[in-house]
């Protein structure tokens, strides 16, 4: 009986110093090694049973601070109410100058995102490919999967047309002509994905170049916001994003030339637009990002994982445009779009307890910050300290009793044995109240909307 005590007071020491260490490093824990795709694994057709997996920068901490560690709605106090019809499970509204994030729901869930991630391969290669270059057709480009512009082997192509044939028509062969000329897909992608942690965009994990499912690969609506945010600054990619049409060269022996348009719906209608790019596979469903100006005040809109009904995820985003415009400057939000200074503070891991307190710059004060739905918040104990916490009580408290009914008794030494007083008026251990669930509970996990 003494070497069980023993053996369950060390189990108990263990699990206690366990405790302690995801307490106290937990964030450490959480954080490493950014996500990677595998190319091995069956290529994703429908998207994921539940929600997607949730990002956070690789020291731990919630990117864009604690408000935005949620899976539900978060909106900034004081604005008017969000607009109906929002149906996607995904999206963020964010001033696109000061970087602050209005209102998001589920912000850094891990979607695939489709074409949109076309946003970050023009990004990356703007600055590395000469736009007068020209690109000439393969067989590879005719044959790649998906939606195509019409390369075609043989013919020759300008950077510049094949940036418009990637944002306007969403070209795969576009995004594969692009690429070999950046020194191939592999060189290109990797590039992707340094880009990426270079602005903090660290729940974005780019396996193609033309945003073609692959496991693993996947991106945010916060991501595709700091990307986006960064493609505007870019004035050769503005002039790209509002072209209307590109006309595609003649192929001796096989086009005369055809004009391509630009697949953008809110170019022609929205007042104030400035660009977008529209995603879809059956894995990722829609996806759209998109920015508008009035007043010399830019935001931008973006959405993940929506269906085509009852509303397109271009007329979500004009809604939310719509909404976001109705917000007054100035006010305080739900978080920020990081810059990349405070990107690169983040990358790396820390074993530093976590600092995303909220606690941002004084005009996104976290405590004007509504939130809509329990949907938690970047205070919540994780998972695994929960589980730990519990395991400690009950068997701490299953120990206690087992020792309390086993407890010997130092009889007096005159009575004989059969008149010992009972060993314990303790109830046996089975009849022992049950314990309280302790830390059995996290208003962090339970989302209030479905996806």
């Amino acid at each position: 009986m003494g070497g069980l005590r023993r053996g369950a007071g060390l189990l108990v020491a263990a699990l206690v110093a366990l405790l302690v260490v995801l307490c106290v490093g937990g964030p450490a824990l959480a954080g490493g090694p950014r996500p990677t795709v595998d190319p091995s694994a069956p290529t994703p057709t429908s998207p994921y049973p539940g929600r997607p997996p949730q990002g956070e920068a690789p020291d731990g901490t919630t990117v864009g601070g604690t408000q935005l560690h949620t899976r539900g709605v978060v909106v900034a106090r004081g604005t008017p109410p969000l607009p109906a019809g929002i149906i996607a499970p995904s999206w963020l509204v964010a001033d696109a100058g000061t970087g602050t994030v209005l209102a998001a729901k589920d912000p850094h869930g891990r979607y695939y995102p489709a074409s949109t991630l076309k946003t970050l391969t023009m990004l990356t290669l703007l600055p590395v490919l000469d736009p007068a270059k020209i690109v000439v057709g393969t067989a590879d480009d005719e044959r790649i999967e998906g939606t195509r512009v019409g390369l075609i082997a043989g013919g020759r192509y300008s950077v510049q047309l094949l940036y418009q044939a990637l944002m306007l028509a969403s070209g795969n062969d576009a995004a594969n002509a692009l690429a070999r000329a950046a020194g191939g897909a592999d060189r290109t992608v990797a590039a992707m994905n340094e880009k990426a942690e270079e602005l903090g965009a660290f729940d974005t994990v780019a396996g193609t170049p033309s945003g073609l499912d692959v496991a693993g690969q996947s991106s945010s609506v916060y991501d595709l916001a700091l990307i986006f945010r960064a493609l505007l600054k870019q004035s050769r990619a503005l002039t790209v994003l509002r072209t209307r049409t590109a006309q595609m060269p003649a192929v001796p022996g096989r086009t005369a030339g055809y004009q391509i348009q630009n697949k953008n719906p809110l170019l022609a209608s929205y007042p104030g637009e400035l660009g977008a790019k529209n995603g879809f596979t059956h894995a990722a469903r829609h996806g759209f990002v998109t920015a508008a100006e009035r007043g010399g005040r830019r935001l931008v809109v973006s959405i993940l994982g929506s269906e085509a009904t009852p509303l397109r995820a271009p007329d979500q985003a004009a809604r939310l445009l719509d909404w976001g415009f109705s917000v007054r400057p100035g006010t305080a939000g739900v978080g920020w779009l990081v810059d990349p200074d405070e990107a690169a503070a983040l990358a790396a891991p820390t074993s530093a307890p976590r600092q995303d307190d909220g606690s941002p710059a004084p005009s996104l004060a976290a405590h004007d910050a509504h939130p809509v739905s329990p949907a938690g918040s970047g205070t919540d104990l994780p998972m695994p300290v929960l589980v730990v916490a519990g395991l400690v009580v009950v068997l701490a408290a299953g120990l206690l009793a087992r020792r309390r009914a086993t407890r010997p008794v130092t009889a007096p030494a005159a009575p004989a044995a059969s008149d010992a007083p009972p060993a314990s008026d303790a109830p046996p251990a089975s009849e022992a109240p049950p314990e309280e669930e302790a830390g059995s509970r996290s208003n962090g996990a339970s989302p209030s909307t479905p996806p």
